[in-house]
């Protein structure tokens, strides 16, 4: 059982989440957990598999197994919606969200039931019998706890304002650490600030990298369970959402060599894949850091899946098609760009094909790839430098031209930051970048078809706090 992905919970109460359709339990978004005593952690094989449910349940549908990365595009100006289907993402990308919305709520539920899980382990591991070394329980906590951090960046970024806004002073999450198991814990919480769910982010990023393994035996594993390069990526994505350039440059360097070829060094090799449609169906390349696997017998579930949403039917749903005034025409996204290639007409329609998948949808889901630490190292570089950073332009050339796109020699500063900006549009496209670079950058979001522009005043601009969490947690208060 030990080099399986996510294998099935052996003890299924100990970490099972009481996800039904009753009432009481939608107004409840912390999980009812069923919690044995420390004989769940009695065997290596069985606290093996309670790892491995961490990573189930952030690879929910309703979270990172589809709709989370879903959302950060659609809100963005690269798609237009073309089934006003209420179910899939309407009111996200029309921003009609409202405290009730089942979007809204859905995430919101699913995250916290998954931080609950990593915080139900993390407070029963170390009293776990001596079946296992004690390198093995570092390593183990670092993973609940690189998750951890996984789970509150990404709800930070849609229910909170920026923290480059005002330096994190705004209102962030309830900073829930402990486990809750439904007997004798209040759900009362007051949210903390942004600033302070940084810091615990990072907290718990730093301790991962000291107890993460360097690498696992698998690829499989490099691919799917975090080790030290994953920690050190993510420490990348948190520190350009803070703004801070200096302190993405330390992290970066551990795993970004000074010049091309750009591999790194330590730990597991990470590099860009010579073949860039390949990433998206050889899941197990050293370009992903970090993906969220699924099997025919481990989907994501109904209008959760990626390759449902931007695929023109009959393969997929035909939901969300390409908009020809977003970066697709750009003049900097050429037709001879193998990333363009990664796109289909339908009629008068373009559909993105990036996720090749037909049902059941079992594409995996890209979290994290090397190239998008190299483009945030390039733009960290750009951005501290007082000209035009050689090194920065190196990094962007590089993700650039593996795809065949023509060489950049930006004139000026502002000119490099606005084309790794622009870059990112590009190769990222569909996988979830997209609300992140606008709201950490403090931009409007664009208008798109019908739907008008939302400035960073705009209510709009950030998801509100669930009507799930507001009916059980009287200390937490609604965004402005």
């Amino acid at each position: 059982m030990k080099n399986t992905i996510y294998t099935k919970l052996l003890v299924t109460a100990l970490l099972a989440l009481s996800i039904s359709s009753c009432k009481e339990d939608l107004l409840d978004p912390v999980p009812k957990t069923s919690v044995s005593d420390l004989s769940a952690y009695d065997t290596p094989d069985r606290i093996e598999s309670l790892v491995n449910g961490l990573y189930r349940g952030v690879k929910n549908g309703n979270f990172l197994g589809g709709r989370y990365f879903i959302y950060n595009d659609i809100r963005g100006e690269e798609f237009l919606n073309q089934t006003n289907n209420g179910v899939t993402g309407l009111q996200t990308w029309n921003f009609t969200i409202n405290a009730s919305s089942n979007e809204v709520n859905n995430l919101w539920s699913s995250a916290y039931a998954a931080i609950n899980n990593m915080n139900l382990f993390l407070d029963k591991v170390d009293a776990a019998p001596a079946k296992i070394a004690t390198d093995k329980v570092a390593n183990y906590k670092g993973e609940a706890r690189f998750l951890r951090a996984l789970s509150y960046f990404s709800l930070l970024n849609i229910y909170a304002q920026p923290y480059t806004k005002d330096n994190g002073a705004s209102l962030g999450l309830p900073l829930r650490l402990k486990g809750e198991t439904g007997a004798g814990n209040s759900n009362n919480l007051k949210r903390s600030t942004v600033a302070e769910v940084y810091a615990q982010i990072l907290d718990d990023l730093n301790f991962a990298e000291t107890n993460l393994p360097a690498s696992y035996a698998l690829q499989d594993l490099n691919v799917t369970r975090a080790h030290k390069n994953t920690a050190i990526a993510l420490k990348v994505k948190v520190y350009l959402a803070m703004g801070k350039y200096a302190e993405l440059a330390t992290e970066a360097a551990k795993i970004v060599p000074a010049a091309a070829p750009f591999k790194a060094a330590t730990g597991v090799g990470h590099e860009l894949n010579a073949n860039f449609a390949a990433i998206f169906t050889n899941y197990r390349t050293l370009e992903s850091i970090l993906s969220m696997p699924m099997a025919t017998n481990d989907v994501p579930g109904t209008q959760n899946q990626l390759a449902f949403y931007y695929l023109p039917g009959p393969t997929g749903g035909g939901e969300f098609s390409l908009n020809p005034t977003g970066i697709y025409g750009s003049a900097s996204f050429a037709d001879t760009d193998d990333r363009k290639k990664l796109t289909s007409t339908s009629g008068t329609r373009i559909y993105l094909t990036k996720f090749p998948g037909a049902s059941p949808y079992i594409d995996w889901v890209p979290v994290m790839r090397y190239a998008e630490v190299l483009l945030s190292y390039a733009e960290a570089k750009a951005r501290l430098a007082t000209g035009v950073d050689a090194s920065a332009v190196a990094l962007l050339n590089a993700v650039r031209g593996r795809s065949k796109g023509s060489v950049l020699a930006p004139a000026t500063k502002a000119d490099l930051i606005t084309a790794i900006l622009t870059e990112r549009r590009i190769e990222f496209l569909g996988e979830g970048v997209r609300s992140f670079d606008i709201t950490r950058t403090g931009s409007p979001f664009p208008a798109k078809g019908p739907v008008n522009a939302v400035s960073p005043s705009q209510s709009e601009y950030v998801w509100p706090i669930p009507t799930t969490e507001l009916a059980v947690n009287k200390d937490c208060v609604q965004n402005p």
